[in-house]
């Protein structure tokens, strides 16, 4: 069946979106962020971006999310002190990439979102169905959208009975054109990537090994991680995982799980990295979101969360030079078909029977372009012979 294409008029954009990128610096909001960028790339948008001051945000914002669990009710409490924006224009969408459910109080801020837009989308990210009890009062507010996403899928159901509006499981997503190593073969300088949590033991055997070996390791060094802008951040992060031989991943907080929280699910790590062409180690989640956007061969090789052994199970990988140019070629071209967040857009619009974009058009054929380009070399992981000459 061929793809209706939106007729779109200049100057009128369709889609009002709201976006914290103002209010939350954070690095783990920098993948949301980019999500709202292509988002404002492939369809004709108008950005709310409150400005606040971030540090006084995180008090007004936690003493809003107190005072509406004290008196059961946030409909009318606002994070946002002296902000005010009222919607003046109609739109077909309304959208809020929601990270926290702790965000959604901004909204009371924004007077005429709901009757002005046609439709209201939220996607709330990284809700664990063992904290869905204590944000009744903040997940109720959400019976003003029409349409719920969550990348949780095992909290889907809880949230569809509190919201009593329909919820769907929808995967992460990465901009793999930035995250893509070709047209031009990247070097892979970086030995090996390990960002967020991580197990001790791994960490001092890799320690050890850069003391032994010529190893270059890339790792977190300070606490409470925050931004001074998220694209140069995204940027960071983006050259590193495409210029990295290996990546440590491991399932959404693995170090936290055990008998208080048994939930499995799918971090955006493995999509960074996969979009990358690095060779992901690490533990998979045990979960049908992970099998079904992960089913082909070696996306992540498992290895235990702690290990000492690390050195000696990557020199093993690599001895295997045509084992590791297939898994990189794999994790591209698998990233450039299905995992770029202008197809989660594109199942978006579908739920509520908009037409996509010309633009999100030209991007799906420039992501089917790339995957002619993507032939990873066998030696693509060996170091150049440098000569210095005195």
């Amino acid at each position: 069946m061929p793809q209706k294409i939106a007729n779109q008029v200049p100057d009128q954009p369709r889609v009002l979106m709201v976006s914290m990128r103002n209010l939350k610096l954070h690095v783990s909001r920098s993948a949301p962020y980019e999500f709202e960028d292509v988002i404002c790339g492939c369809d004709t948008v108008d950005l709310i971006s409150p400005n606040f001051n971030d540090h006084l945000f995180k008090i007004t914002n936690k003493i809003a999310n107190q005072a509406a669990k004290i008196i059961k009710n946030g409909e009318f409490i606002k994070s946002l002190i002296n902000y005010h924006c009222e919607v003046n224009k109609e739109y077909d969408v309304f959208f809020f990439f929601c990270q926290s459910i702790q965000d959604i109080l901004v909204l009371n801020s924004i007077k005429g979102w709901r009757d002005k837009c046609r439709y209201a989308i939220c996607w709330l990210d990284e809700l664990w169905a063992k904290d869905i009890d204590s944000w009744k009062v903040q997940l109720r507010l959400l019976k003003n959208f029409d349409h719920i996403f969550m990348n949780f899928t095992s909290s889907v159901h809880q949230v569809a009975d509190i919201v009593q509006c329909p919820c769907y499981s929808i995967a992460y997503g990465v901009n793999t054109i930035n995250f893509c190593p070709h047209p031009r073969d990247l070097y892979r300088c970086i030995d090996i990537l390990s960002v967020g949590r991580r197990s001790v033991v791994t960490h001092q055997a890799l320690l050890k090994h850069t003391e032994q070996e010529n190893f270059f390791y890339i790792y977190d060094t300070i606490k409470d991680l925050y931004m001074l802008d998220y694209r140069y951040h995204r940027s960071l992060y983006t050259n590193f995982v495409k210029r990295s031989r290996y990546m440590i991943v491991n399932k959404a907080k693995f170090d936290l799980s055990g008998q208080s929280n048994s939930q499995e699910e799918v971090g955006p790590r493995f999509f960074e990295g996969a979009a990358g062409g690095t060779i992901m180690l690490g533990v998979s989640p045990k979960c049908e979101a992970f099998n079904d956007n992960f089913d082909w061969s070696d996306a992540v090789i498992d290895i235990p969360f702690d290990c000492p052994d690390i050195s000696n199970m990557i020199s093993d990988l690599d001895a295997q030079p045509e084992r590791l140019a297939k898994i990189r070629q794999d994790n591209i071209i698998n990233s450039l078909l299905r995992h770029d967040w202008v197809y989660r857009w594109e199942k978006i619009l579908a739920t509520v029977g908009l037409d996509i974009t010309p633009q999100m058009l030209e991007r799906k054929a420039y992501l089917r372009k790339l995957t002619e380009m993507v032939n990873v070399p066998e030696s693509c992981d060996h170091q150049p012979q440098v000569s210095l000459v005195n």
